[in-house]
C-alpha cells in the first residue's frame, strides 16, 4: 500500500473510509463505496483504510468512530463525517471538490 501522504498529492478529489471489519456500519457502507466510485469515475478516488491495520494514522488523524470518510484535496481535509451516509449523499459532497 502506498504510504498515506503519498495518496494526498493527486490530482482529484480522494474520499478516505476508515473501517474496520468488526464494525457493522463500516460493512454497510462497503456497497455504498463501490457504488460512489463507480458514479464518479476517475473524477475521484475512492480509498478504504482498515484502522486495525493502520493504528498509527488511526491516532493520528483522531478516528473515533466508524466509519469515519474524509475527503482530501491537493493536500487538505476538506470535509469529515462519521457514521453512515447513503452514495448520492456522498457523490454530492466529493463533487463540491472536483
Amino acid at each position: 500500500m502506498p504510504k498515506f501522504g503519498d495518496l494526498l498529492d493527486i490530482d482529484v478529489p480522494v474520499l478516505f473510509d476508515f473501517y474496520t471489519e468488526w464494525s457493522e456500519e463500516s460493512k454497510a457502507m462497503h456497497p455504498v463505496l463501490k457504488d460512489v466510485a463507480a458514479a464518479l469515475g476517475d473524477k475521484a478516488k475512492v480509498i478504504k483504510i482498515d484502522i486495525e491495520k493502520n493504528k498509527s494514522l488511526g491516532e493520528a488523524l483522531r478516528i473515533k468512530g466508524l466509519p469515519t470518510l474524509i475527503i482530501y484535496r491537493n493536500g487538505e481535509m476538506k470535509w469529515r463525517q462519521s457514521g453512515e451516509l447513503d452514495a448520492n449523499t456522498l457523490i454530492s459532497r466529493v463533487k463540491e471538490f472536483v
